[in-house]
């Protein structure tokens, strides 16, 4: 494996800890979301945007269930106010997740990858592949969290991050809201079959550069 597929690796390892660790207490179920989402409608929308941001952002410390969390916006609030909420919170993770990284993540990698020469491969790796890491990042919840850090943590320049960032999570965040939107209790199919289509779809893209990025050697000149 790729210096660049181990800390990325142990990264998703680390934010999995976090979502076993809040299962095992009984945190941030995808029934307390729900029933939290649902006492905050009847405050307002507002305080419905405001808690599907608070939690899309908490993802970027202990993992939750973003996916549905963004159709129980749309459920909640309607496509575009769900939408709304939903882009604000994955923005606001990606934004903080690739700052922290890049102030603090070189200690990260000093640790994870002792030498100095796998340590510019790595960099290398991702300077090449991390805009197309970012696009195909929602194939798993925790995927998108990495990402940002990594980014952050290989100097990728802000404006490229951002755009690669916004071009994905713009109408993967729509999509998942709209879902919600047209979604009932009696009829969840339009949400379960966005699921299945937004996971399936990103999950092959990912294996594919995942196999891609094993076979293919990289230069760190």
């Amino acid at each position: 494996m790729t210096s660049l597929l181990k800390l990325m690796g142990i990264m998703a390892l680390f934010f999995a800890s976090t979502f076993i660790v809040a299962k095992a207490m009984g945190w941030l179920s995808l029934e307390q979301i729900e029933l939290w989402l649902a006492q905050a409608q009847s405050l307002s929308a507002v305080t419905v945007v405001v808690a599907v941001v608070f939690l899309l952002f908490l993802d970027l410390f202990i993992a939750v269930p973003t996916l549905s969390i963004m159709m129980l916006g749309g459920y909640f609030v309607g496509a575009h106010l769900g939408w709304f909420a939903a882009f604000s919170g994955t923005l606001l993770a990606g934004v903080c997740g690739y700052g922290l990284s890049a102030l603090y993540g070189e200690k990260l990698v000093n640790l994870v990858v002792k030498d100095d020469a796998k340590r510019q491969e790595l960099r290398a790796q991702f300077r090449r592949h991390g805009i197309l890491m970012i696009l195909l990042s929602r194939a798993m919840p925790i995927l998108p969290e990495v990402t940002a850090c990594m980014s952050g943590i290989s100097r990728m320049r802000f404006l490229t991050f951002l755009l690669a960032w916004c071009a994905v999570n713009l109408p993967y965040t729509f999509i998942a809201a709209y879902a919600g939107s047209i979604s009932t209790l009696d009829n969840p199919i339009p949400a379960i079959l966005t699921a299945t289509a937004l996971t399936a779809f990103f999950w092959i893209g990912w294996g594919l550069l995942k196999h891609f990025l094993l076979k293919t050697p990289v230069s760190t000149q």
